[in-house]
């Protein structure tokens, strides 16, 4: 640890002498080329930056955004209609020259704005990258909820980030707060996944294929979630699953991907010929599928940010996590939380509100 910390400071005191600069705190008039680095975090916090993609072009409409992702969360914005171009930071291929040489390109191609978002944390990384990438403005966070980023001089203007003001803030604002020095901002703070016709056709043939178009009432269910605190009991799904059908005849499908293999399994051994199952697909394709739904029921992870993106009505079911905080945003968009202990909420909880989602639905 005392080792770390000695090599830590002289890495900033080296950075210190390299990229020492007069700060800039004017932004170019009319900024056309905008850079975004976010190459950490999961997709889910990907997804939660898109209203900060939305606000560059409506402020900006001209504006061409290019970012920076990584392969945990690239694929959270494929085809996205903000986004220009998306280079997928991979630190296991900085040992090949070929790669090396695109990132470098990427970065010093000439932008008007680089700016280095963050919700949960800051990553050095992504500071390093804003003060090497050739940008005639740079901006990111100087501290995150109190703490320090002992890297902030690498930015022309440095923004506190300070969640504990209003600490029941959605990601989705709160990820708007490093804009505030640009004064650029939007009111629409919904997350957004762009799909084309060529999804759509996936999912219409998956829909067809089961029969489940036809059906006055077709429900999604996610089972799965990353962390097992934020994984509902797969007996309480069984249960609410059945009290659907018995009230609807309802036609569902279940989301998932390898992650979820355990979680899948376990479904298709209760309900075998019953159930369908949307597995392993792109982001896209599964917003397209999703937006088919009369109702869409999840774990708080990241497929809840992806239906969240969509306009079908949705229940996120949460444990440890506020969902003031994380739950998508919108009208026909609720969440169900108890307390930290996820297993507190009841089958007839999540029936209950289902049940007046779908009849709203039934009456349109």
């Amino acid at each position: 640890m005392v080792l770390r910390k000695i090599f830590s400071a002289i890495v900033i005191f080296i950075l210190r002498i390299i990229f020492y600069s007069k700060k800039k705190n004017i932004l170019p008039i009319n900024p056309v080329k905008f850079l975004i680095i976010r190459q950490h975090n999961q997709f889910g916090d990907m997804l939660a930056t898109i209203p900060l993609f939305r606000a560059i072009k409506e402020t900006y409409p001209h504006s061409e955004i290019t970012l920076i992702a990584s392969p945990e969360n690239h694929f959270a914005v494929t085809k996205n209609e903000y986004i220009k171009e998306v280079f997928n930071f991979n630190k296991k291929l900085l040992k090949k020259p070929s790669y090396i040489k695109s990132f470098i390109s990427v970065l010093r191609r000439g932008y008007d704005v680089t700016i280095v978002p963050a919700t949960v944390s800051i990553s050095s990384t992504s500071c390093i990258m804003a003060r090497i990438s050739k940008s005639k403005l740079s901006v990111g966070p100087s501290s995150l909820d109190g703490a320090a980023n002992k890297l902030d001089f690498l930015f022309d203007i440095g923004v506190n980030l300070d969640w504990r003001k209003n600490p029941e803030m959605n990601v989705s604002q709160f990820c708007l707060d490093i804009l505030k020095p640009l004064n650029i901002s939007t009111n629409n703070y919904k997350s957004c996944v762009t799909f084309d016709n060529a999804d759509v056709k996936m999912a219409e043939e998956f829909l067809n294929s089961f029969g489940l178009k036809d059906n006055k009432v077709v429900a999604g269910f996610h089972v799965g979630a990353g962390k097992p605190p934020n994984r509902w009991p797969l007996e309480k799904y069984v249960k609410l699953i059945e009290l659907l059908k018995k009230e609807y005849n309802i036609k569902f499908y279940f989301t998932g991907s390898n992650s979820d293999k355990d979680e899948i399994g376990y479904m298709k051994e209760k309900f075998k010929n019953e159930a369908s199952f949307f597995l392993n697909k792109s982001i896209p394709e599964l917003a397209a599928v999703i937006s088919r739904a009369t109702i869409f029921i999840t774990n708080d992870t990241g497929v809840m940010h992806v239906a969240g993106a969509t306009n079908t009505p949705q229940i996120s079911i949460f444990g440890p996590t506020n969902p003031n905080n994380w739950a998508p945003i919108g009208d026909n968009k609720f969440f169900l939380r108890k307390n930290e202990d996820i297993n507190s909420i009841e089958v007839s909880d999540v029936y209950n509100l289902a049940v007046d989602i779908i009849t709203k639905q039934l009456k349109k």
